[in-house]
């Protein structure tokens, strides 16, 4: 039960990073806003390990593969989709980022083999991504054809979370913060000379609320979010956790509408039970499994 709680949460702080994220970039441009976000989340996530007692130790002999989850869960999809929120609304990135679980099952079907994939599964799946397309509405869908290069960044940044949830098993025996301390530091390296070199961060002139959505992004959608990620990787495995992308999609719906004033209708009450059937049916798929049920 905390495991499935955590998941609920999970999905919250990554719902709502669509609009921290949108209202961010309205006057800090997007590679900025991820160094930003970058490097805070180190901190605290740095604070957070050595408060628990871990060290840089526990993350010794690990550093080239926190490279590429950094790349596969922070550098590359945090950017993707801050600079494809400066062309789409929201609920737009929300319903094309909701597709890790697709990703997984095929990577796990066509390559790793690591989880059983099956027909309840699949069920899951499909379930989701009818009550995605319920709540976010035929005119969002409409819609598609518009600023086609932002909508495949988001689509790319979903394909690499689907990467980064197989990938990040063979952290298991890490400390979560320490993990995700180790992602962050990766991506600030990386993303700082970026945004020195690209935006000049000095001559901007951010808004109030920009930092403000800044600093709510990098603690708990980021930071926070990061410990619960490692964890549930470990407790749940990448297909379960995948699957709070049709919860998050929820959020952003909801968010979208307290924050950035969108509407919602009937659809995002169907949509809502059918999301929450396709997570319940993965989840339950996943405890019912046989060991040998991989197809």
């Amino acid at each position: 039960i905390l495991d499935y709680a955590l998941l609920v949460l999970l999905a919250l702080l990554w719902g709502s990073s669509y609009a921290f994220i949108k209202i961010a970039v309205e006057t800090v441009p997007p590679l900025t806003t991820i160094a930003v976000r970058a490097v805070l989340a180190g901190l605290i996530l740095a604070a957070v390990a050595a408060i628990q007692g871990h060290n840089l130790d526990s993350v010794r002999g690990h550093w080239r593969a926190l490279l590429i989850q950094a790349l596969l869960n922070s550098i590359l999809p945090f950017t993707l989709i801050a600079w494809s929120l400066l062309y789409i609304d929201s609920g737009l990135a929300g319903i094309l980022n909701a597709t890790p679980p697709i990703f997984v099952l095929l990577i796990t079907y066509l390559w790793t083999r690591h989880e059983p994939v099956t027909v309840s599964r699949l069920l899951g799946v499909a379930a989701g991504i009818t009550g995605v397309a319920l709540m976010i509405g035929v005119d969002a869908l409409s819609g598609l054809g518009l600023s086609a290069l932002a909508q495949l960044a988001v689509t790319g940044a979903s394909l690499c979370y689907g990467f980064a949830a197989i990938y990040g098993r063979r952290f298991n025996a890490v400390p979560p913060a320490a993990t995700g301390a180790g992602t962050m530091m990766w991506a600030a390296a990386v993303l700082i000379p970026l945004s020195l070199a690209v935006d000049r961060p000095w001559t901007l002139s951010p808004s109030a609320a920009s930092l403000a959505a800044l600093f709510v992004l990098a603690a708990f959608s980021t930071a926070l979010a990061l410990i619960l990620y490692f964890r549930l990787i470990r407790t749940l495995g990448s297909m379960e956790l995948t699957s709070n992308s049709y919860l998050r999609v929820a959020v952003s719906v909801f968010v979208g509408v307290a924050f950035l004033g969108e509407s919602v209708g009937w659809s995002t009450a169907a949509g809502l039970i059918l999301i929450l059937a396709g997570v319940a049916t993965i989840n339950r798929a996943k405890r019912g499994a046989a060991p040998n049920s991989a197809q």
